[in-house]
């Protein structure tokens, strides 16, 4: 079982930075591949961004490339979505998401764990 909490979210104006954090429980959090994905008011859950279990390789939804990254450290259970120059259009919940199976993936039915999300506002 894994426990996934995130935190990190707010209210920001159009532009500016926010950096959200995943902690995850258990001891093999280093074996699972973890994603992003958000959920706006009236939209269904849709993939951000993911990465490997070492980091070394990351994927991105076409609309957040050159603005939000995403990154881990497998030594404090945590993965990280550094996001830049964010628009109104990225208010949503965001919620991190952990895969058993090592290969990466966008779709949302493929992930095991899920956290309970962390809302992200942004202001025009």
């Amino acid at each position: 079982q894994v426990t996934l909490v995130e935190s990190g979210g707010g209210l920001v104006q159009a532009g500016g930075s926010l950096r959200l954090s995943c902690a995850a429980s258990g001891r093999t959090f280093s074996r699972y591949v973890m994603g992003w994905f958000r959920q706006a008011p009236g939209k269904e859950r849709e993939f951000v961004a993911a990465i490997s279990w070492s980091g070394g390789s990351t994927y991105y939804t076409d609309s957040v490339k050159g603005r939000f990254t995403i990154s881990r450290d497998n030594a404090k259970n945590t993965v990280y979505l550094q996001m830049s120059s964010l628009k109104p259009e990225d208010t949503a919940v965001y919620y991190c998401a952990a895969r058993i199976l090592s290969i990466m993936t966008t779709r949302k039915s493929e992930y095991d764990y899920w956290g309970q999300g962390t809302q992200v506002t942004v202001s025009s």
